[in-house]
């Protein structure tokens, strides 16, 4: 019955999926901690109008993607499709303006109604980090720094590659906006309805068209580069110079945009070419016009996203399991001090593995689905001598440890 089954775009986390997750979470949470960022959280559900307000009444993301209901109380209410409107809105309704600044770092599920593919999920899962309320270049370069160093930690840095632009500041983005009003108004013949739509309300929004016509054209199309005031550039090559003197490597990509006003300066993403077509799996900017937008006083920030699900993917030969060590006992007398010594070893800090029934052969078969490391076996000959046998199961060496020095023995194992 389907029924039965998850809902399409949805997936369980079964213990596999669930430990890579977890070592995503786990590996960003003390990573950003070390820049100062401290966990926060915000309810899976918001106010319909946080996220109108913040992603525009005409996105697709709005228009097409978002799970919205009305709920008991006659509330129009949204599952959260991103997490920064959500920090946003904590942060207004929060009063912790006089708190400024804030590092933030958000993980949690999120929910788009999109079309499922791998790496990309109706219901996904984010970690986010937020800085608000510093509007310096270094606040652009810490937040990409520290993206660098989640990756670095995954072991997939170098799978990535960061792609950088500015967006610069009002006066530039007004003067893009008219340079590229002009040059697609030549060629409207030629764009999608979607984009010719756009041209009206978010012209910027043409140049993530996915539509191969749209490209062709976006592809002379006004770089933002060449738009940009003086102190635009400056700002720019500010990041530029700061992520250099720290050694993050970029690459400049002058079609790389945010579609929305209150974004500026900085825009950044980490690719990959490792998970097909979804190849962002970091990506981030400078939205300095968001908590105003938003009726919040005036507040710089910037932050970034990465897909857990895809760091997961990317990372997954890094993310080996933990070995246990598997207590091997051998009648029914080794089963009672095999149960004495996986709870002392398991309050010592090593993962045990102790089978529930079987003779040696079983309980050997179970250790090694097991993946253990090492094996601890004992029978009536070793318990006699108060001893156990240690066998290495990679490379088959075994020999006889005292019980009493049991845990020292399992030191180089856990």
């Amino acid at each position: 019955m389907s029924s039965l089954q998850p809902v399409r775009g949805t997936h369980d986390h079964l213990p596999e999926d669930a430990r890579r997750h977890r070592d995503v979470v786990d590996t960003t949470r003390a990573v950003v901690a070390l820049y100062g960022y401290q966990e926060m959280s915000t309810p899976i559900f918001e106010f319909s109008e946080v996220f109108k307000r913040t992603l525009g009444d005409t996105s697709d993301i709005v228009t097409k993607e978002m799970y919205t209901f009305e709920d008991r109380g006659g509330d129009t209410v949204t599952l959260r499709p991103e997490a920064t409107a959500a920090v946003a809105r904590a942060f207004i309704s929060g009063g912790l303006q006089q708190q400024l600044p804030l590092k933030f770092f958000v993980h949690g599920p999120m929910f788009r109604y999109e079309r499922p593919q791998k790496g990309r999920l109706r219901q996904f899962h984010q970690i986010d980090i937020e800085l608000l309320g510093i509007a310096e270049p270094m606040g652009d370069v810490e937040i990409v720094a520290a993206g660098a160093h989640v990756l670095e930690a995954l072991g997939v840095l170098g799978k990535t590659t960061l792609e950088l632009n500015t967006l610069g500041d009002t006066e530039s983005r007004d003067a893009y906006r008219a340079a590229l009003v002009a040059y697609f108004e030549g060629h409207l013949d030629k764009l999608s309805d979607d984009s010719r739509e756009r041209l009206t309300r978010n012209p910027l929004r043409i140049l993530d068209s996915k539509d191969e016509g749209d490209r062709a054209v976006v592809k002379d199309a006004p770089v933002f580069a060449d738009h940009l005031t003086e102190a635009a550039q400056d700002y720019f090559a500010r990041v530029r110079t700061g992520l250099e003197r720290i050694g993050v490597s970029y690459e400049l990509n002058p079609r790389l945009v945010r579609g929305l006003d209150y974004y500026c300066h900085t825009a950044f993403e980490f690719t990959t070419t490792e998970l097909g077509a979804q190849g962002a799996v970091i990506a981030g900017g400078r939205y300095d016009g968001l908590i105003q937008q938003m009726g919040g006083p005036p507040t710089p920030g910037i932050g970034w996203a990465g897909g857990i699900e895809r760091l997961a993917l990317l990372a997954a030969k890094n993310m080996d399991a933990p070995r246990p060590v598997a207590l091997v006992p051998i009648g029914e007398a080794a089963e009672a001090t095999a149960q004495i010594l996986a709870a002392k070893l398991r309050h010592a800090g090593f993962a045990i593995d102790l089978g529930f029934r079987g003779g040696l052969k079983r309980r050997m078969k179970d250790a090694n689905k097991a993946n253990a490391r090492v094996a601890v076996l004992m029978g009536e000959d070793e318990l006699a001598r108060d001893a156990a046998t240690l066998r290495d199961l990679d490379t088959g060496e075994q020999s006889e440890v005292a019980l009493a020095s049991l845990e020292d023995a399992l030191a180089p194992y856990r």
